[in-house]
């Protein structure tokens, strides 16, 4: 007998959520809300790394293969993953959610406070506490919303990772929870920075040794599974701003967190990824279009 796939995810994820800690809530997502037009999972499964919670389509890194089959066209990619974002930060300030843009999101959002052309997924970063909150009373949890630019209502899944509480290096279970799109299968990669416990543990045994401005730089140690570091001041006080037309938080030493991370040309190179940035329009255009627009000039090289 052959099982409709509709029922295998969801049975899935009921498997994967009764499976968490206690830290976690228990929590089904209700049937209706996540059937999928697929009739199989297009997931690439990982039998090297068998406690990896979230795994990558077979097809694309940055979509989940329990909702999507196929890669979005350029255009449409777009619009998906502004209505994501969008979604995103309304729906996180509303339950009272700290959460800040960081990598490729932060990136576009220094350049002309919107997604990157050739992006595929959004990356964004939460607190200690406000991974908690999520874990506890909102796993599992659909949402419905109907963007400006896109009028399609968008269903979006938030889902936790189990692994979530574990504050060690984790490269398999990296990501701590995501914010996927179940029509489209893009999603948003969400991190928790955690005080480098490490450090400050390893600071508090060579006090002896070491003065006291050397202690509370290691305490203000700050890390997250994937492997960055950064201290307390670069991320805090968080500065409010605007990404895509929503409001939105990005870390206090911007400049210096994109530098650290991609080098100081990606504040400044304006040829990227096949695009060039027109700064008239504000905005990163393909460089075939770049080149049209200015009388068939083809030197674009980075």
């Amino acid at each position: 007998m052959h099982l409709p796939f509709q029922l295998i995810l969801c049975s899935l994820l009921s498997l994967q959520i009764s499976t968490a800690s206690p830290f976690i809530a228990k929590r089904d997502a209700d049937f209706a809300s996540v059937r999928t037009r697929l009739d199989r999972p297009r997931v690439k499964q990982d039998s090297k790394h068998p406690n990896k919670y979230f795994h990558e389509s077979s097809f694309h890194m940055h979509y989940d293969g329990r909702f999507a089959d196929q890669q979005l066209k350029y255009d449409a990619k777009h619009l998906h993953l502004t209505a994501l974002i969008q979604a995103y930060l309304s729906t996180m300030s509303d339950i009272g959610i700290e959460t800040w843009l960081m990598h490729g999101t932060l990136l576009g959002w220094y350049w002309n406070r919107l997604v990157l052309p050739w992006d595929s997924d959004i990356d964004v970063m939460v607190s200690e506490n406000s991974m908690r909150f999520l874990a506890a009373y909102h796993n599992m949890t659909m949402y419905r919303w109907k963007g400006t630019a896109y009028q399609e209502i968008h269903h979006y899944l938030l889902e936790i990772n189990p692994h979530c509480k574990e504050s060690g290096y984790d490269k398999e279970n990296k990501i701590d929870a995501r914010w996927i799109d179940t029509n489209t299968g893009i999603f948003i990669d969400i991190t928790t920075l955690r005080r480098n416990r490490t450090a400050a543990t390893a600071s508090d045994s060579d006090n002896d040794s070491n003065n006291d401005s050397e202690s509370d730089d290691s305490k203000d140690m700050m890390m997250v599974k994937d492997g960055h570091s950064y201290t307390f001041d670069d991320i805090f006080p968080l500065r409010d701003t605007v990404f895509e037309n929503t409001s939105a938080l990005v870390p206090y030493a911007y400049a210096d967190i994109l530098a650290k991370e991609y080098g100081n040309q990606a504040l400044s190179d304006v040829y990227y990824e096949k695009h060039y940035f027109d700064v008239k329009q504000s905005a990163w255009v393909p460089q075939k279009l770049a080149i049209l627009s200015n009388g068939g000039d083809s030197n674009t090289s980075t």
